[in-house]
């Protein structure tokens, strides 16, 4: 059975040129556990490390764990997107919203 969870964490981290040290840094973990997942497929993260994961590669833990789904979609990059917006204070949500009102504009 192909590790098809450990092939796009491995394309995500390529195309983000991080290393595997620089992922495991970003999630907290070592890079032999990251080069495991990636290679043998026999680690299954906990719910924790796979939320890590996708929030240092920029896309869902469904895109992760959805077999079927092998590109990242315009609406994944969107819910990405709300996903980072939302984390932001009330401050800097408004000023974002200003920049998107003011291009929209053009």
């Amino acid at each position: 059975m192909a590790n098809v969870l450990g092939a796009k964490i491995k394309e995500l981290r390529k195309e983000k040129a991080l290393t595997l040290e620089q992922l495991a840094e970003k999630i907290g973990s070592g890079k032999s556990y990251i080069w495991e997942i990636e290679n043998k497929g026999v680690k299954r993260p906990s719910a924790e490390k796979l939320a890590a994961i996708a929030k240092a590669l920029d896309v869902t833990t469904d895109y992760l764990i959805d077999d079927t789904q092998t590109e990242v979609s315009d609406d994944l990059e969107k819910e990405v997107f709300y996903r980072k917006l939302g984390q932001l204070d009330k401050g800097d949500q408004d000023r974002i919203m200003d920049m998107i009102d003011a291009w929209s504009k053009k």
